[in-house]
């Protein structure tokens, strides 16, 4: 699944766009993600620069606190656990899927306890 700030109407419409083949739940006003700490909070140079190239945080956000989520991955098996986790402090960097299905092998597997 995928955690987004986004209104439900933009949310859709990008899950549609992107084919997403799983959940995307939605976190008006980025609560969890702030309860995570996981929040990363626009400088207003950045502000300007995303508008200029049409980029409305607050209008696909609905709210003004120009915070997105961290690219976070993580692996929580059925009993509650977070068996691994990986978060990046550059939004524009997204962990790599390989390494992720490979510990999920390896959780199937018995290697990771």
């Amino acid at each position: 699944m995928a955690i987004s700030p986004m209104l439900a109407k933009y949310a859709r419409q990008m899950a549609e766009k992107h084919r997403l083949g799983f959940p995307l739940l939605l976190d008006p006003g980025n609560q969890v993600t702030g309860q995570f700490g996981l929040g990363y909070a626009f400088p207003d140079y950045l502000r300007e620069v995303y508008l200029k190239f049409g980029l409305d945080l607050p209008r696909f956000n609905g709210d003004d606190s120009w915070t997105l989520p961290l690219p976070a991955r993580c692996i929580v098996t059925p009993d509650g656990i977070v068996r691994h986790a990986e978060v990046g402090t550059d939004y524009t960097i997204r962990p790599e899927p390989e390494a992720t299905v490979s510990f999920l092998r390896e959780l199937q597997a018995g290697k990771q306890d």
